[in-house]
This record gives structure tokens, sequence and C-alpha cells, in this order.
């Protein structure tokens, strides 16, 4: 067992305000770029598509690109993506008519066959929303027993995930009893922290209707969101790799959402809420945005974050996000927070006390300073299981020493998987 970290969770300065929506756009730039996986342009400049015209693919296992408006390819530039790195992107130029190429309105969203079920993840480009943006047909191949639906979003600051379940309750819980129906799944969860009383409040309302989706709520500790955290709580299963070693699929609440979008409509996710929050931004709130917006174009317009102070953008979470070097940042579907934060002078890291703190707080029960010391030796960091680490932050939240651990280990899992 680990020591549990609690968290100011400085969640309720952004939901003070209402969902606001500023996904009208004139252009869109969509990353080639899939977990970590380089795609393939398939259009050209001049050429119009539709929304949910295929535009790109992952040729590794055939994974569309989808545009989310009709409009034309203006080229590729490049922009900056989530984990701080310049990826190609499409460029379109929106005419705001919203042609689809595929919509398609269904009545019962119950009568899907497996194979269709699996085919429609597939078409509509469904992924891991939580961050991850790992392919979700995949996790369905296989019997599934177990649905876990993750609605805790245990870092701080966060809140899109708890606007998404305020404002689409209904269609969530709808979209749960769906995937148990067409893939026959003997037990689902709705996993919550158990202080959101309001959530459960209004998911029960919705779920009672069907009457076999249970709401687990977990305490207010971090990481308490994370996968393996979530199946061992609920289910005391440990698995090596993936939960669907043990026949369960764990969903963000968002990934849900964007499920019943593809079974409902036969459309793709094109919008997705963002919370932008920290110390200097001026006004924290949620956003509903299109996907592929440019987010400084955003940014501008909200006169969001005090620019005469220096500041640092980090997208996603304090605790497993990405420093950005500027705010020229491309909306994705696994983009769920920017944060605004006063930047610090660089400080110097003191040398390891061998308090093994960073050991104690690890939910995999690595240990992170073996980990920095071995930074050159491929074979140790092996041993040492450097690739189980989820990068959740924790060894460098609690280092007594100001070490950056979890950058010494990003960096060690990118030394050990090139080689």
């Amino acid at each position: 067992m680990y020591s549990k970290i609690k968290l100011d969770d400085n969640k309720e300065i952004s939901l003070k305000k209402e969902l606001i929506d500023k996904s009208d756009i004139t252009y869109v730039y969509i990353p080639l770029f899939n977990c970590g996986v380089e795609c393939k342009c398939l259009v050209k400049k001049g050429k119009k598509v539709k929304k949910d015209t295929i535009i790109g693919i992952r040729e590794d296992i055939d994974f569309p690109i989808l545009s989310p408006v009709s409009g034309t390819v203006m080229g590729i530039e490049k922009r900056l993506y989530l984990n701080n790195s310049l990826v190609d992107c499409i460029k379109i130029k929106s005419d705001f008519k919203n042609k689809s190429e595929t919509y398609n309105e269904v009545e019962d969203i119950n009568n899907y066959s497996k194979s269709k079920y699996i085919e429609l993840l597939k078409r509509f480009s469904i992924t891991g929303m939580g961050g991850s943006d790992f392919p979700t047909f995949l996790k369905y191949k296989n019997k599934v027993r177990t649905l876990i639906v993750n609605a805790v979003e245990c870092e701080p600051y966060i809140t899109s995930d708890y606007e998404l379940i305020m404002h689409k309750a209904s269609e969530i819980v709808d979209a749960i009893y769906a995937i148990k129906v067409i893939n026959n799944i003997d037990e689902c969860y709705i996993v919550i922290k158990r202080k959101n009383k309001e959530l459960y409040n209004v998911l029960k309302e919705y779920i009672d209707f069907y009457g076999n989706i249970k709401i687990v709520k977990v305490k207010d500790y971090y990481p308490a969101g994370y996968e393996r955290e979530i199946v061992k709580n609920i289910l005391n299963v440990n698995y090596d790799k993936y939960p669907s070693e043990k026949n369960i699929v764990v969903n963000n609440i968002s990934t849900i959402y964007s499920i019943y979008k593809a079974l409902k409509y036969n459309t793709s996710i094109s919008k997705r809420i963002v919370t932008l929050s920290g110390e200097m931004f001026r006004t924290p709130v949620n956003l509903l945005l299109r996907i592929g917006t440019d987010m400084s174009s955003v940014l501008k317009r909200l006169d969001g974050y005090v620019r005469k102070t220096k500041v640092k953008l980090v997208s996603g979470g304090p605790m497993m996000g990405y420093s950005l070097e500027d705010d020229n940042l491309v909306v994705t579907k696994n983009l769920n927070c920017i944060l605004v934060i006063r930047d610090i002078e660089e400080y110097d890291e003191n040398p390891c006390l061998k308090c093994g703190r960073c050991i104690e707080v690890c939910p995999m029960k690595l240990s992170p300073v073996s980990i920095k010391e071995n930074l050159s030796n491929p074979d140790e960091l092996k041993k040492l299981d450097v690739n189980k680490c989820m990068e959740c932050g924790l060894c460098s939240y609690i280092c007594p020493a100001k070490i950056d651990l979890r950058s010494y280990v990003r960096a060690a899992k990118k030394e050990v998987n090139h080689k």
C-alpha cells in the first residue's frame, strides 16, 4: 500500500460561471497524430469536406482522423499538441453549414450488434477523452464482463467532466445502458468522488430508471481516478498491463458521451468542454470548444490571463500535465484543461536526502530516485519496471530536495522504449 495524498483541489473556482460556448470559429487544426503515432494525410489543399469526412488515417490499425466541420482544406500547418510538441495539422476553413457525411438519428440505440458497435467506435474515431487518446474500439474486441465509467476527475482544478455530467447526465446513462446491452456486460459502475453530492443526485435520477447501473463513491485523494486504482478499489482485482486481461473496460465519462453521439446520431464528437483555470487566470471557467480550435485566439478574445506578469501555461492538470512554450495550442479530444499559473524562477535541485518518500507515495511501488540514478543504464531501468510509471507526478510533488523526478522517469521511459 502506498501513502495517499490529499491535494487542494481548487475546483470550485471554475464552477462559479455558467458553461460558455466558444465553438463558433472559422479555422480548425486537426493533428495528424493519435496516441503517440503519426498519421497519414488523405486530403489535399482545396478539397471540400463535410463533418466526419475521413481526412487522415493511423495506418497501423486503420483508425480514421475526421473533420469536425464542413468546409475547405487549406493545407497542413504545424501546431502545438498538448504534450508540448509541434505536430502536423490539417487546417480547414469552416463554411458554417455543418453538413454531415454520416448523420442519421437512431431511435433505439440498444439494438446494435456487437460487431456494428465496434465498427461505429472505429468509424467515428472514439478515443480516451480523459487524456490517453487511446482508440476505444480496441477495448471492446474481447468479452467484457465489467464496465467502469471513470468520473472521479482527481486532478486539482479540472471540472470539465463534472460540467458534462451536469448538462448531459441523461444521455450518458442512456449510453452506459446501451453499451451494457450490446456487449452483454454483467455489471456497470459509475465512479465519482464521495464529496460530489450534486453529481450523485443528478446521475441517480436517471440510473433509477434502469436499475442495474451502480454509482460508487471514492474518497477524495490523489490519484483516486487512476485506472488501476479504480479497478482495485471496486473489484479488488489486479492486472498486468490492461484491465481487458480481466475482461474489464474502463472508460472516461466524456468518452461515454462521445459513444452516445456515435450510437444515437451516427456522428463523431466535434466539441468538448475544456476547463480554463489557475491562479493567473482572471475568471476561471469551463468552455465548450470545437475540436481543432487554436487556443491562442480564444484566450485573446477572453483576455483571460494577466499578461503583464510572467505566467506559465499547462495543458491538463498540475500533476500530470505538460508545461507549454506558448498558448498556440490546439484543442483535441483528450485536452480537458488549460492552467495559467505564475511562472517561478528555476530552482536548483538539492542532492537526494535518501528519505524514501518518493517510494512511499508511488502508486506503482517504483523507486523514482533509483530510476533517476540509472538513467544511462537501460538494462537496469528495465529491471526497475520504468514503463509501469503512470507519470502521476507524486514523486516530484513530495520530494523535499525539489528533484523533478517525473521528468527523469519520463526520460527513462523514452530511453528504454527507444532501445
